[in-house]
């Protein structure tokens, strides 16, 4: 059986990556692919658990204490979801992965680049999304459409020059990642959007 493929859809809170979430998974089972949706934190009751925890908080975490929840949650995820699915030839879209630690662990919350490397090179050694897509958008247009929502997270609630650093430390590691890393202008309206995104999917599938 063929192994799955691994697609990863990252960006900065409001960039508009989770509303396209589903669409992606539609757009390849119309291709006839099987695909499985998940999220990061998450995914697992366990990493359910620590999303709460690490979203949810009135208190803040300490960045390091942050950052080895998230690859708890991942190490959780990648035994009971993401790599047995990919073992049975399906694909898994998923809704941020070790990119995002990068930009909110590293660059958003100045934890050492080489630490979360250490870590991402731990709990998932030589496996890496097939495809990532990163909705970059800047961050005065994030705050916007978050600012839409009823209730904002523990992310959500940060000031522009955060989210500042975070795009940085995204497309940074875009320009290191760049065959697998998709750079897409999500500032665009819905409909230009979703065609980028074909057009994407189309050359990779």
């Amino acid at each position: 059986m063929m192994r799955g493929r691994f697609i990863t859809l990252e960006g900065i809170d409001g960039a508009g990556k989770s509303s396209h979430l589903h669409w992606v998974a539609r757009y390849l089972r119309s291709r006839g692919i099987r695909v499985k949706v998940t999220r990061e934190p998450g995914g697992t009751p366990a990493g359910e658990r620590l999303r709460r925890l690490v979203l949810g908080s009135r208190h803040r975490l300490h960045a390091e204490t942050e950052a080895l929840l998230m690859f708890a949650a991942r190490r959780e995820h990648l035994a009971k979801v993401i790599v047995p699915a990919l073992e049975h030839g399906v694909w898994v879209v998923c809704d941020r992965f070790t990119d995002a630690t990068y930009a909110y662990q590293s660059g958003g919350s100045g934890i050492a680049w080489k630490k979360i490397d250490a870590l991402e090179r731990w709990v998932h050694p030589g496996l890496q999304p097939d495809l990532t897509i990163l909705f970059d958008v800047s961050p005065a247009v994030g705050r916007r459409r978050t600012a839409r929502k009823r209730k904002l997270d523990r992310f959500e609630r940060e000031q522009e020059a955060y989210f500042k650093r975070v795009r940085s430390a995204y497309l940074r590691r875009a320009r290191a990642n760049a065959r697998r890393i998709r750079v897409l202008d999500a500032q665009e309206g819905l409909n230009q959007v979703k065609k980028e995104l074909e057009n994407i999917l189309s050359r990779f599938y």
